[in-house]
């Protein structure tokens, strides 16, 4: 497995890492069996880096992955957590909380949920308009020196709060979405972190889906799905965004691969300071995943991709409209 260093403070971890908010929220019920085993296979795969959050499934994801550490090496594994958004009993969404007394808060749960004695990396989900990115970041920091927490990352923050989080604390990397459909990263963003020697872990590589290949537009869509109120999985927006993936379809059989493998291909191909993250919840797709490290896209690859899917042409916003104004890195 190629590895690769989250910035210049943080750690060496797989070249591609596991994505697991869908094994446990957001995008229907999912095999608890079937999640456990795909962890497992991206573990014997050489995959290092497991990303979750707090609030996925209300810690329940948290939970998933302690129980498939059991009997492993936990050293070997690098552990990505996101805190600070709140959740109701109805699975709803109540803003955010990065106080420092939240911060010491969700991290004692979040340990013990994951029957660890440290968190790899710890991020704030988004950005606490009630608080100062440096309180936040200072609370963190706290905890790096505890040893319960070994590097301090960030989510979807704008270059002016990354500049004043790095100020505080050196920041191992930035975890925001990054794919053929959403490129606003590379405006100011990657810049700005290539400069303060900060990683970038790409969540949503293949567009919850839209750029697997495998998206029908009659899909129907189970309860729970947040996809069902996904401005770019609604009608002509589907429409238009599906007609970009037979475009890239067509790169993808030039090279006898599949289309999410060009697409993860793609990511990778942007920088060796930049992590994927995958977010296969079954073995099967798992492994059309990892596929994509054996593709090695050459300038006349790279150019056919622009021309399927160039940049800007993303039919729908990746967030409605409420959840886009929690996004300072779209500010």
């Amino acid at each position: 497995m190629e590895q690769r260093n989250l910035g210049s403070s943080g750690p060496r971890v797989s070249a591609l890492g596991l994505g697991t908010m869908g094994m446990s929220d957001l995008y229907g019920p999912a095999d608890e069996t079937e999640s456990v085993n795909t962890i497992h296979a991206a573990l014997d795969a050489g995959v290092t880096l497991l990303d979750t959050g707090d609030f996925y499934g209300a810690g329940h994801n948290e939970m998933l992955i302690g129980r498939a550490l059991r009997g492993r090496d936990r050293d070997s594994v690098t552990i990505s957590v996101k805190f600070g958004s709140l959740r109701d009993p109805e699975g709803g969404w109540g803003g955010h909380d990065s106080r420092p007394q939240a911060v010491r808060n969700f991290l004692a749960y979040t340990l013990r949920r994951l029957d660890t004695d440290h968190v790899d990396i710890y991020r704030p989900s988004r950005l606490d308009p009630a608080v100062p990115i440096e309180e936040t970041i200072g609370a963190i920091a706290e905890q790096v020196k505890a040893g319960r927490v070994r590097h301090v990352g960030l989510s979807e923050v704008g270059v002016e709060t990354i500049r004043r989080a790095h100020s505080v604390h050196p920041i191992s990397d930035l975890q925001i979405e990054y794919s053929l459909l959403s490129r606003g990263v590379e405006t100011e963003i990657l810049d700005t972190c290539r400069e303060l020697g900060i990683g970038v872990t790409a969540y949503g590589v293949l567009s919850r889906g839209l750029l697997s290949g495998h998206w029908r537009p009659d899909r129907q869509l189970t309860s729970g799905d947040f996809r069902g109120v996904s401005p770019r999985f609604s009608g002509d927006n589907l429409t238009a965004n599906l007609r970009l993936v037979e475009a890239l379809r067509g790169v993808a059989d030039s090279r006898g691969a599949t289309v999410a493998q060009v697409a993860i291909a793609w990511v990778l191909s942007r920088g060796e300071d930049v992590v994927p993250l995958v977010g296969a919840r079954r073995r099967d797709r798992l492994a059309e995943s990892l596929g994509a490290l054996d593709l090695a896209l050459s300038a006349d690859d790279l150019a056919a991709v622009e021309r399927a899917v160039p940049a800007g042409t993303a039919a729908g916003t990746r967030y409605a409209v409420p959840l886009m104004q929690h996004l300072d890195s779209e500010r």
